[in-house]
């Protein structure tokens, strides 16, 4: 049976020691952000992750769900395990306190969330999607939804999805077919079909709150293939009186059919049909009834959340995976004794099985700061007292929302493979229960938009954004990290992250010369984001670098744990950063080699 431990110190340094979040007292919620609140908290979501939800990862994924009589049955345990996850707040950390939360910032839920999907990744998405939802209902719903409906999801009894994705159509919206028609309560009828939709229905909760993506008519009545049509609803699985908030009879909504997928099948993935279905708009209802502003602020909103989170979940398989195949190869026997020894080898000491282990560990530990250190400037976006360091913020957190969902769940996905190649034929089996991670991982590079969809957003339409403002933020951070390496004499680090930055500099002031040429810019947009990927995980470990080095200095007591920072380190600036100028050469290349053959010959 596969093991997971939860990386509380990793994260507890990461806060403490790299963010010094007990010294930014001016953010709400960080005022008591200590040590003494922070250790306890991670300490108890993973105790309970290790102890409740882990051990059914395995059975979870072997057993799946079933839908029975028009109803959704997840696997055994898992419904009595999340019930005691809601009871003891763990889903609710980050919810704000008005509506029932703990309200602690969110890179305390960021690193809950990461370790309740390293426990169990099918289990965790239940109520990561719910977050998801009603962070989006807080900003776009109206009064009585605030009321009655996000305190239950905040407590957990109600659970919510997102349902964007139809049959013929995935990212490009103007061809949804989903339609909603406006009733003379100021409610509207819904019909459509939507397809992938996660925790669509399940034995889980009481209720489940859908997000739902329809077209309006326009002013002749019509329904036509774009966006302006588009808008974002509220449909509940029962329906609820706006008045009281109490649930009455069965909306129009039902499961077509539970997908049979690649991994995460312990989370009911369904087929929801909507019949005429009592929906809600949400949004300012100030706006044009034909206008998609609030359908498209609304979407986008969840959608970047739900981006976030699926960077996060991402590097918690990957965490998990990582460990396992650690244990492995320390207890695995191959080869013959050493010279002069009697004791055989494990394969551990073979530097092949090292490459891979160390490819693991230093990506996992350097996302999981540059995850956090994205977190922080989402609360400061939010809530420091200067609007230019909000501003500031909200730049960067933009740009790098594409970078952690698709170069995370890129890497985190070549992490399971690795734990695979280091079992050998034990991890292609199932018994063992790594080829599970690598089923898993697989889904985070095509939720919300596939990564090459996240690479196009970045190079096309973040970059250049307001002047290209958010870019030099980042480049400026870039020199800054850069310059405390060279104060201390950690030159060889400095050095490396210097000549990639200008790797990236170039690459940017590439795409500035073609930014004409849709194919040039399209096709070299996925290595651009590699080289964003590779110096932004070089800019966390230039930091913890130096932070390390200098409690090292200060004899702190945890020297293992600060020698293996500098050591990971030194491997990222070695041995991934050069990389990124083989994708600079190549995104240079544009569409050439790409787009000369006819598509009828591919």
């Amino acid at each position: 049976m596969p093991i997971y431990k939860a990386p509380v110190e990793d994260y507890l340094f990461v806060l403490h020691d790299l963010l010094r979040v007990q010294d930014l007292k001016d953010l709400a919620g960080f005022s008591e952000l200590t040590n003494d609140l922070t250790r306890p908290v991670l300490e108890g979501i993973a105790q309970f992750c290790e102890d409740k939800w882990q051990p059914l990862n395995q059975s979870g994924d072997e057993e799946g769900c079933r839908l029975e009589n028009g109803a959704v049955r997840t696997p055994k345990g898992f419904a009595e395990a999340y019930k005691q996850y809601c009871e003891a707040g763990w889903n609710k950390l980050a919810s704000p306190e008005r509506f029932g939360g703990a309200g602690l910032p969110g890179l305390i839920g960021m690193a809950a969330g990461e370790i309740a999907v390293g426990s169990n990744a099918a289990l965790a998405l239940y109520s990561g999607l719910t977050n998801a939802a009603l962070s989006t209902l807080e900003v776009t719903g109206a009064p009585w939804m605030l009321e009655h409906i996000i305190p239950k999801m905040v407590d957990g009894v109600w659970t919510g999805t997102m349902c964007l994705t139809e049959p013929h159509c995935g990212t490009d919206l103007r061809l949804m077919k989903t339609k909603a028609i406006e009733q003379p309560d100021g409610s509207y009828k819904i019909t459509g079909t939507k397809i992938f939709i996660s925790g669509g229905d399940h034995d889980l909760s009481d209720n489940i709150v859908h997000l739902v993506l329809a077209k309006l008519p326009n002013a002749e009545g019509k329904f036509v293939d774009d966006l302006s049509s588009v808008n974002f609803f509220l449909v509940s699985k029962q329906n609820i009186d706006p008045n009281s908030g109490r649930l009455s009879h069965r909306n129009g909504v039902s499961v077509g059919a539970v997908e049979k997928k690649m991994g995460i099948r312990g989370n009911a993935t369904c087929v929801l049909n909507f019949e005429d279905a009592v929906a809600h708009r949400l949004g300012s209802q100030s706006e044009s009834k034909t206008s998609s502003a609030a359908g498209m602020s609304g979407m986008f909103l969840m959608m970047n959340r739900a981006r976030l989170g699926t960077g996060i979940s991402a590097l918690g398989v990957s965490e998990a995976a990582y460990q396992n195949s650690a244990q492995y190869a320390q207890e695995r026997i191959a080869g013959k004794p050493a010279k002069g020894s009697n004791q055989p080898h494990a394969i551990i000491s073979y530097p092949d099985v090292r490459r891979l282990l160390i490819k693991q560990r230093a990506f996992n530990e350097g996302a999981r700061a540059f995850g956090s250190w994205v977190s922080l400037l989402i609360e400061k976006q939010r809530n420091a007292s200067e609007p230019d360091q909000r501003r500031r913020a909200g730049d960067l957190a933009q740009l790098l929302t594409p970078i952690i969902k698709a170069y995370f769940s890129d890497r985190a996905f070549d992490g399971t493979n690795a734990a695979v190649q280091i079992y050998g034929g034990h991890g292609y089996i199932r018994d063992n229960g790594v080829e599970q991670f690598v089923r898993d991982s697989r889904i985070y590079q095509i939720y919300e938009g596939a990564n090459g969809v996240q690479a196009h957003d970045l190079v096309a339409r973040k970059l250049g954004a307001d002047g290209s403002r958010a870019y030099e933020a980042f480049a400026s951070e870039i020199t800054v990290a850069i310059e405390s390496c060279e104060e201390v004499g950690l030159d060889d680090l400095s050095d490396a992250l210097r000549k990639a930055a200008k790797d990236l500099e170039a690459a940017v002031e590439w795409v500035r010369a073609n930014s004409g040429s849709t194919y040039d810019i399209a096709a070299a947009s996925y290595d651009v984001l590699n080289i964003f990927g590779v110096v932004s995980i070089g800019l966390m470990w230039a930091r913890a670098a130096r932070v390390a080095h200098d409690l090292l200095k200060a004899n702190r007591a945890d020297r293992e744990f600060l020698e293996r920072k500098l050591v990971l380190a030194r491997y990222w600036m070695e041995r991934e950063l050069p990389m990124t100028s083989t994708f600079l050469e190549r995104a240079a290349l544009g569409s050439r080699g790409l787009m000369d053959l006819a598509a009828a010959a591919l």
